[in-house]
């Protein structure tokens, strides 16, 4: 159904998108997660042209929208979309926002397009406010009337930009009801949403946007469970990282330690795991520092909020092999505080660099 090719959206020097390739079938709902800043909004304001890309390629059943002489308000009519903001009209009552668009834009009779909306409004649980004004409702109420607005111009695809972050956590589930049942109904649907429970549950594939681009895409069990790439890992576990990086045999290590204290710190992590972190970092870097070649290494500090782990990468340049089994003078007594405090150590070759990851044991 939408097809899109090398797509990309600059504004100025700053590259928002880049090189976007993607394809969505009727009656796919694409949950789009990622941090914030990575272009999921402007993705979707470039498929209804609401952002003009850049550059790529961009197909609705065959049709290039992008090409010279698109009815683009035709185009609308077939893409809706519904915004964190509601963007409703305050000076119309409910029921007239709903009507509003059929009359003028698709001709519709003022009777049926208030019977319709009346029915819209009875499926997002709203009937009996069709004639308030939008200053009457909640917050969730008001997302409500937006999807059922967006419904009554009958489009065959809905675009989701983050529709429930302006809303109290007590509206959320009523708004993200609506739209599950619109899943079920088969309404094709991108959704942009921090909601990763919810995502899990209604979608039938989830891209992963990170740097401007489709990072990671697949089905939501695989992953949610298993991603397979790095920033997908820890975004979807929730960790937040500090990364240090070593150029020299004589690097600041107190800097490094001040760092990791205000790292813990913030995120409530006890001395304890604090002072921990300080020594294998010094005993890792020791080890590192002292191997042949280029002092090339990136020092990360990871925690996983949601499984509450403390884990840490080091990450150097060199001739292939484990730093921590080949190093050319072994400091026993380094490699035995790793190993004590340690809960698993991994290697892998990266490119051009060796990485050791380790999970230290819970305090």
């Amino acid at each position: 159904m939408i097809k899109v090719e090398h797509l990309s959206k600059r504004y100025g020097a700053v590259e928002v998108l880049k090189d976007i390739n993607a394809e969505i079938s009727q009656g796919e709902v694409i949950s789009i997660i990622g941090p914030s800043g990575t272009g999921k909004s402007t993705f979707l304001r470039c498929l209804n042209l609401l952002d003009t890309p850049s550059g790529g390629r961009i197909e609705i059943d065959g049709q290039d929208i992008l090409a010279p002489g698109t009815n683009v308000p035709k185009l609308r009519q077939r893409m809706g979309m519904v915004f964190q903001s509601f963007n409703l009209f305050a000076h119309l009552t409910v029921l007239e926002n709903l009507t509003i668009g059929p009359v003028r834009l698709r001709g519709k009779r003022q009777a049926e397009a208030e019977a319709a909306g009346t029915e819209l409004l009875k499926m997002v649980g709203l009937a009996e406010k069709a004639d308030h004004f939008p200053d009457e409702l909640s917050g969730g109420q008001k997302q409500r009337v937006a999807i059922a607005r967006c419904l009554s111009m009958e489009p065959e695809i809905i675009l989701f930009d983050e529709p429930t972050s302006a809303l109290d956590p007590t509206m959320v589930s009523e708004v993200l009801a609506v739209i599950r049942r619109l899943a079920r109904q088969g309404m094709t649907m991108a959704i942009v949403t921090h909601e990763m429970d919810f995502a899990r549950d209604v979608s039938t594939r989830v891209f992963y946007m990170d740097q401007g681009v489709i990072y990671e895409e697949g089905p939501p069990a695989e992953l949610f469970d298993a991603p397979r790439r790095e920033r997908t890992r820890d975004f979807i576990g929730k960790v937040r990282s500090l990364g240090y990086h070593v150029a020299s045999a004589d690097f600041d290590l107190y800097e490094l330690f001040g760092q990791i204290e205000r790292f813990c710190e913030k995120h409530a992590l006890i001395v304890k795991i604090a002072r921990t972190v300080q020594l294998l970092a010094e005993e890792l870097l020791a080890i590192h520092v002292a191997r042949p070649g280029p002092v090339d290494i990136d020092f990360v500090v990871a925690f996983s909020e949601k499984r509450r782990t403390v884990e840490l990468r080091v990450d150097s340049a060199g001739e292939p092999g484990h730093p921590l089994e080949n190093a050319p003078t072994p400091d026993r007594l380094g490699l035995t505080i790793i190993d004590n405090y340690a809960q698993d150590i991994a290697y892998e070759r990266i490119g051009d660099h060796n990485r050791v990851t380790m999970r230290l044991k819970p305090a």
